[in-house]
């Protein structure tokens, strides 16, 4: 390919859908047109201010916070500085850069790669149409911060992980900014702790507790539509969490899912 034919695809038929096109032929010119796809990879994600943020926040949240109340470290506004740094001889600065990569590969050999699992792809991916409802459905807001996809990317995380025995499922997705997925990472030890013995509760003076099982017109793993006994119209149904709870304000946010699949059905006359 010659300049002009290169020039004339930049400037005429490269079709913007995102930065990754111009980012991945700018890093091929500055590498003499050669680069692995995992510098690639490093090229687009240092275009990525989210990914930039992501770290940040753990930064200054997280491992920042623990050397500071060790007194490792001092932040002055946005700089960290390594305490006693300047008395440190090059040999000893080099024996302790030694001891951090030690650290680092100890700490991989042991883990694996589940040290990555909250950002990788090689768990069992969303496919894209479901990631779309999800998005669509919390209007590109994210479900526990309320920030907008404009300010953070949104990502689909498991209401209850999957390590505590969640689902795959429309009805246990929610859309999180990555921030709020960060920071649940896979533990909700509040709305979930005893999930199957909540499930299982029952009243004996509680009509839905003990419904006749042939009422169930149809269900889902988290509720179920049943026909009015006393119908004010035709096809008049009711929604039933299958966990028993004594007020509205108490229903989980996958049950809530759950539940409004059959309102849309209804909307759509299905």
């Amino acid at each position: 390919m010659v300049y002009s034919e290169l020039e004339a695809f930049l400037l005429k038929k490269m079709r913007m859908t995102h930065i990754y096109q111009p980012a991945m032929i700018k890093h091929l010119l500055r590498n003499n047109g050669v680069a692995s796809d995992v510098d690639i990879a490093k090229e687009i994600s240092m275009q990525d201010p989210t990914q930039i943020e992501y770290y940040q926040d753990i930064t200054n949240n997280m491992v920042g916070k623990v050397l500071r109340n060790h007194q490792i470290v001092d932040k002055n506004r946005k700089e960290y500085r390594l305490n006693g740094f300047s008395d440190l001889t090059e040999d000893q600065i080099t024996k302790l850069i030694y001891i951090c990569n030690n650290k680092l590969q100890e700490y991989v050999e042991k883990r694996g790669e589940r040290i990555w699992q909250h950002r990788s792809k090689s768990r069992d991916q969303i496919p894209g149409s479901i990631k779309y409802r999800v998005l669509t459905r919390a209007h590109f807001w994210c479900e526990l911060c309320g920030c907008m996809d404009s300010e953070k990317a949104l990502e689909v995380d498991h209401i209850t992980p999957k390590n505590l025995g969640g689902e795959d499922s429309i009805n246990n997705y929610q859309a999180l900014c990555y921030s709020c997925n960060a920071m649940k990472r896979d533990l909700d030890s509040t709305d979930f702790r005893g999930l199957d013995h909540m499930y299982a509760h029952r009243e004996a003076d509680c009509i839905f507790c003990n419904l006749d099982g042939k009422r169930i017109v149809e269900e889902n793993n988290l509720a179920y539509l049943i026909f009015d006994g006393i119908p004010v119209s035709k096809h008049h149904m009711l929604i039933i969490p299958k966990r028993h709870f004594d007020e509205y304000f108490s229903i989980f946010q996958p049950e809530l899912n759950a539940s409004r699949i059959y309102l849309k059905r209804a909307e759509n006359g299905r």
